[in-house]
């Protein structure tokens, strides 16, 4: 059955979209420090910068650049303006915004929320029933989704539970033995394919490592949409000569046509590497599992798990100082997990403990 599932734990909403028993999308939704892709607010230019052909704009938590061709062109500084984000900050940088939307007058702040990842995927799979194993968030999206969404229990199995703690990994085996190696930087992500254990059989070398490649290519460009990869990605196909790895361009292509994200192989370098691009609209998995926000979160769905095993518990969190700021910035996660324990809890600060770092204690 093709599904779409809304795993809920205090704070994050993990979206998982099933092919059958394939994982083919997978997103992360925090309601109470979204990404923010798709909001809409009211700015103030703080600065426009013809060398950059763009203009910077305020916004609650950080400047975002709205571009020349998104409406940046005529800002002046000082000027109000209504933009949407149209790319969530990432990568160090702040979120990329739109003015081409009807411009209202009002206070500096937010006008109206974007779809979170439960609603995109919806939007992005018509047909497919939505299931949340939390029936607030049932509540939530009722109005917007209608009847599509249901509430059920047990909807993360083991071996789901297996495919999404795979992607925590820079490292993933692919057909035909291949294994791929993700290395994000901040400027591009490069990505190894390894022989790895793939043998050549009885056919020769280079036709095998042309054939192991090619079959890779398929389950790598789902491991990419998977995780998120965006903007410039580098492919360093397995064992072939510069000449050799531009027989793949057509495979390259139709393996990432299934992404709704339209990537392209713009080509490939004088080494031989491809070269991919992605849109980058949220943030890539990797950085959204690092962090405070998303150690605290770790921490508070291991609490509401214990909980749950042991009700008549109560259960103290003692966490890095940034961990419990983090926290406190989320106006969500501690509200929605008093409501499933029936306790509130008040993270205690441990300077002692290393940044990210937290443990649980029975109270």
């Amino acid at each position: 059955m093709n599904r779409i599932l809304a795993l809920c734990s205090p704070g994050e909403v993990r979206v998982a979209v099933m092919v059958g028993e394939a994982l083919t999308e997978y997103l992360i939704w925090r309601p109470g420090r979204p990404d923010g892709v798709g909001d809409v607010y009211r700015g103030r230019v703080t600065a426009h910068v013809a060398p950059l052909a763009g203009a910077f704009v305020s916004l609650p938590e950080a400047d975002g650049f709205l571009p020349d061709s998104q409406g940046g062109s005529g800002a002046v500084e000082g000027a109000a303006i209504t933009v949407r984000i149209t790319r969530a900050a990432q990568g160090g940088k702040g979120p990329r915004l739109s003015a081409k939307l009807p411009q209202s007058p009002g206070s500096p702040g937010l006008v109206a929320r974007g779809p979170g990842a439960v609603e995109e995927c919806a939007a992005r799979y018509p047909d497919l029933p939505v299931f949340a194993d939390d029936p607030a968030v049932v509540a939530l999206l009722r109005p917007r989704l209608g009847d599509r969404i249901t509430a059920a229990r047990d909807l993360m199995d083991g071996a789901l539970a297996e495919l999404i703690e795979a992607l925590a990994s820079t490292d993933v085996t692919l057909p035909s033995g291949m294994r791929a190696s993700f290395h994000p930087t901040p400027a591009l992500v490069a990505i190894d394919l390894d022989t790895a254990g793939a043998t050549p059989g009885r056919q020769p070398k280079a036709p095998a490592q042309l054939a192991a490649n090619r079959a890779a290519l398929p389950e790598l460009a789902r491991q990419i949409r998977l995780r998120n990869l965006s903007g410039a990605i580098l492919l360093d196909l397995a064992g072939l000569s510069p000449k050799r790895r531009r027989e793949l361009g057509p495979d390259i292509i139709a393996a990432l046509a299934a992404d709704p994200l339209r990537p392209r192989l713009i080509g490939f370098t004088g080494l031989g590497l491809a070269e991919i691009l992605r849109p980058r609209i949220h943030p890539p998995l990797h950085e959204l599992l690092a962090g405070p926000h998303a150690a605290g979160l770790a921490a508070l769905r291991e609490i509401a798990r214990e909980a749950e095993a042991a009700p008549h518990l109560a259960f103290r969190l003692r966490a890095a100082p940034d961990v419990v700021d983090a926290l406190g910035r989320d106006l969500v996660a501690g509200a929605d997990l008093a409501r499933r324990t029936g306790r509130p809890l008040i993270p205690v600060p441990d300077p002692k403990l290393p940044s990210c770092g937290w443990r649980i204690e029975q109270d």
